[in-house]
């Protein structure tokens, strides 16, 4: 692919379709400049919402959106669906599957990944959760397995089909175990005869000593609340040594016969190769300055999940969240132009707006303003934020039905075993 730049106006590479990245180009829109967004999916996701895919709540398509309708009316943008291999900062270029593609600004926007910390046994036996493919993947192994246990007549087997194991106490992994044991409540018996909810064990497992460990102690324990009250088991303070398909083991002694373990103990930044003088900080992230720029570079810029700016509030880098990352963007937009036109830039500053998490079922924690709700408000508050934060009036629709249906019904329909997750080769199987 020919991809030299000849427009007079510079151009604005931008690598990642995600919350950060889609803003930024959105805030460009009646920029001067020529922009392009690569990204390995055409599609944008909202992946505060992949544990309800997993879970059969909502479809994959109703958080997924194409990219190239979000910049419909868009005239200065372009898009082209593309794995990056490497960036070339000597020559401005990026070397892509679909050729070399120059830039006078390049903006890295690839958001993160899971995070096994170099435990490649438990990475393979291990379900991570950051993309739908791997949400429809985790939901097939779920629904496998309840098929499994229906006609298994080895009780140790039946168990182990019908123990689930939650790693990680954060936002994801607490939602992800409130999910589960709402299911065990209400849909098991209902929908598989002859399973009974007290066949089904759901443990969460979380290294700190407390949930939801970068919100309030009031959230931190109303979610621990809800959950015991769900029969959920938890563990804090404990971190898995092993996993090999059939036995979890815990640093305290504590062995879990299960094949189904969700990992969800942390994330990693997709860090693209080529930045040889970068600074790669802790959990991969790359450090930019206080205007997002990468350390060591004049027209390479990192923002959201991938960037960690380091800031007197903000030792360890801002919260991998995506007001974090939407934030940026828009702030990003705003520097480039000030660049591009000689003007100063402004360093980056953080409005914290608050924390939602959810918990099943007229269940939530918030953290906003400094105070601290917990409940049905709690729970109310938090759908509507998250509806409204989804790109597009179908996605917005199709949720809110599918919650309301799931509501009054206490089901849903959604529970479709699309992708077939063969366990012995860890691959999708493809249906004919």
């Amino acid at each position: 692919m020919d991809n030299t730049h000849n427009s007079k106006r510079p151009k604005v590479v931008i690598i990642g379709g995600g919350f950060a990245g889609l803003q930024l180009a959105k805030r460009l829109k009646d920029a001067p400049v020529e922009l392009l967004m690569l990204d390995k999916h055409n599609y944008h996701t909202f992946q505060p919402l992949l544990y309800q895919v997993a879970m059969g709540a909502i479809a994959a398509d109703s958080i997924a959106f194409p990219i190239r309708r979000i910049f419909t009316n868009q005239y200065n943008l372009s898009f082209n669906l593309a794995n990056v291999k490497q960036i070339n900062p000597e020559s401005n270029t990026v070397t892509t599957s679909i050729g070399d593609i120059h830039y006078d600004y390049l903006v890295i926007a690839t958001g993160s990944n899971t995070n096994f910390f170099g435990n490649k046994e438990i990475q393979y036996f291990s379900m991570g959760m950051k993309n739908i493919p791997e949400a429809l993947n985790l939901r097939g192994l779920i629904l496998q397995n309840l098929e499994k246990a229906m006609i298994t007549s080895d009780k140790d087997e039946k168990d182990a089909l019908m123990t689930f194991v939650v790693v990680g106490g954060g936002p994801t992994g607490v939602e992800l175990s409130g999910a589960l044991g709402e299911m065990r409540q209400l849909i098991l018996m209902k929908d598989y005869h002859g399973l009974s909810k007290h066949d089904m064990k759901v443990y969460l497992i979380e290294g700190k000593d407390r949930l939801l460990g970068s919100m309030s102690e009031h959230a931190s324990t109303k979610a621990k609340e809800y959950l015991t009250a769900n029969e959920i088991e938890i563990h804090n303070g404990v971190h898995v040594q092993s996993y090999d398909g059939a036995l979890l083991k815990v640093d305290d002694g504590m062995t879990i016969k299960t094949h189904n373990v969700f990992w969800a103990a942390g994330v990693m930044g997709e860090v693209p190769a080529g930045l040889t003088g970068a600074t790669i900080a802790r959990g991969a992230r790359i450090e930019t300055d206080e205007i997002s720029r990468v350390k060591g570079y004049e027209n390479v810029f990192a923002i959201g999940d991938v960037a960690s700016m380091v800031t007197a509030d903000y030792p360890n880098g801002h919260p991998g969240v995506a007001p974090a990352a939407i934030q940026q963007g828009a702030w990003l937009a705003k520097n480039i132009m000030n660049l591009i036109n000689g003007l100063p830039t402004r360093p980056f500053k953080y409005r914290d707006k608050g924390s939602l998490a959810t918990i099943g079922r007229n269940k939530a924690v918030a953290d906003i303003a400094g105070l601290h709700f917990h409940g049905f408000f709690a729970w109310l508050l938090w759908g509507f934020v998250h509806i409204m934060s989804l790109a597009g009036f179908t996605s917005k629709t199709s949720v809110f039905l599918s919650w309301a249906i799931k509501y009054f019904t206490k089901n849903s329909d959604n529970r479709l075993i699309i992708r077939s997750f063969n366990t012995e080769t860890r691959t999708v199987e493809q249906e004919h």
